[in-house]
Order: structure tokens, then C-alpha cells, then sequence
């Protein structure tokens, strides 16, 4: 690709990655009631996600998702529901003990947690579909590689935020931590807003031009 077009690309990704989105306000919500690692076992595992999502965009298989109503509805209703049921398991484990990280098995948890909530969520595979494409060079050569290193940066950029995002939770829960009413009010809240997720995703429709 030119490089013209590369820099363009770099400003737009680090302007799209600086914006909230879902992602930020998931793993914010799984640091605020699990602690800073499994705030950053979460991050990992939607950088996966997203790299799943670079690949398969690369390779053509979520243009033929999204092309599909189906396999987009399927998609869509899997990974909501996935996230429903997160947020229910988070706002019914408010009441128990809190300490200032979570556990290794809970770790690991989190990091699938974070790969299948990202991996199942269409909406992410249409915005690469949607943004990648504008800064390929069409006379280049290889644009499926050209398309999975884009795609990759545009990740490794998100999850950078996440990152930022994860440490700030981790230091207000920090300075929470001792105020177990509060806390638990805030993992309940945590685990409402993760299930809200999952019913914004349900209400997504396919893409007009998929």
C-alpha cells in the first residue's frame, strides 16, 4: 500500500481506538468487579477475538457471514446471549468475598470469556469489513495480507486503550476495595452492563450492503 495511505489509516485507527466502545466498557466492567488481572486476561483474550475477525475478513468468510442473514442472525444471537449470561453470573457473585485481584482459574476464565464475547460478535467483523477496505492498495499485491496487517495494527491499537482502561478500573477499585457495600453494588452494576451488551448486540441488524 502507498504510504500515504497508511498513515491515514494510522490516524483514523488510533482516533477509532481512542473512542469508547463496547470493548473498553467490557473490560472496564470485568476489572471493576474481578481486579486489574482479569481486567488484563480480558483484554488478551478480545485481542484474539479480534484477530479472529482480522483473519476470517481477510480470508472472505465474514463478508459471507454478514452477506447471509442465517449465519448473521446465529452469530449475533450466540454471542448476545453469551454476554447475557456473563452478566448475570457477575451480578450474582456481588455478594461474595472481594479481594484485590481475582484467582488463576479465574484468570483463565476471563481470557475465553474475553476471546468468545469478541470472536461472536458480528458487529466487529462488519466494522473491519467496513473500514479496512478504504486503505488498500487494489493494485498492490497480496490484498488479503495487505487486509490482515491493517487489521492486525487497528487490534494491537485497541487493545493498547484497553490497556489504559483496565489500569484506571484497576485504581478506582483499588481505592474501593476496603467499602464491600459499595463494592458490591458496583460488581451488581458491572454485571447489568455486561448483560446490556448482550441486548444491544441482540438488536443489531445486518449491515444494509452484507
Amino acid at each position: 500500500m502507498t504510504e500515504t495511505n497508511f498513515w491515514l489509516f494510522l490516524a483514523a485507527a488510533c482516533l477509532i481506538a481512542a473512542v469508547p466502545g463496547p470493548g473498553i466498557f467490557y473490560v472496564a466492567a470485568r476489572t471493576l468487579s474481578e481486579g486489574r488481572a482479569s481486567g488484563l486476561a480480558s483484554t488478551s483474550g478480545t485481542a484474539l477475538g479480534g484477530l479472529v475477525h482480522v483473519v476470517a475478513g481477510g480470508l472472505g468468510i465474514s463478508a459471507i457471514i454478514l452477506a447471509t442473514a442465517e449465519l448473521f442472525a446465529v452469530v449475533k444471537f450466540v454471542g448476545a446471549l453469551y454476554l447475557v449470561w456473563l452478566g448475570i453470573k457477575t451480578f450474582r457473585s456481588a455478594g461474595r468475598a472481594l479481594s484485590l485481584e481475582s484467582a488463576a482459574v479465574g484468570d483463565r476464565r476471563a481470557f475465553r470469556d474475553g476471546v468468545l464475547v469478541e470472536a461472536l460478535n458480528p458487529k466487529t467483523a462488519a466494522f473491519f469489513l467496513a473500514f479496512i477496505p478504504q486503505f488498500l492498495d487494489p493494485s498492490g499485491s497480496n490484498p488479503t495480507l495487505q487486509f490482515i496487517v491493517l487489521g492486525a495494527i487497528s487490534v494491537a491499537l485497541n487493545t493498547l486503550a484497553d490497556v489504559v482502561v483496565v489500569l484506571m478500573a484497576s485504581a478506582t477499585r483499588s481505592q474501593l476495595i476496603g467499602r464491600p457495600q459499595l463494592m458490591r453494588r458496583l460488581t451488581q452494576g458491572s454485571g447489568v452492563f455486561i448483560a446490556s451488551l448482550g441486548l444491544s448486540l441482540a438488536l443489531a441488524r445486518r449491515p444494509a450492503n452484507g
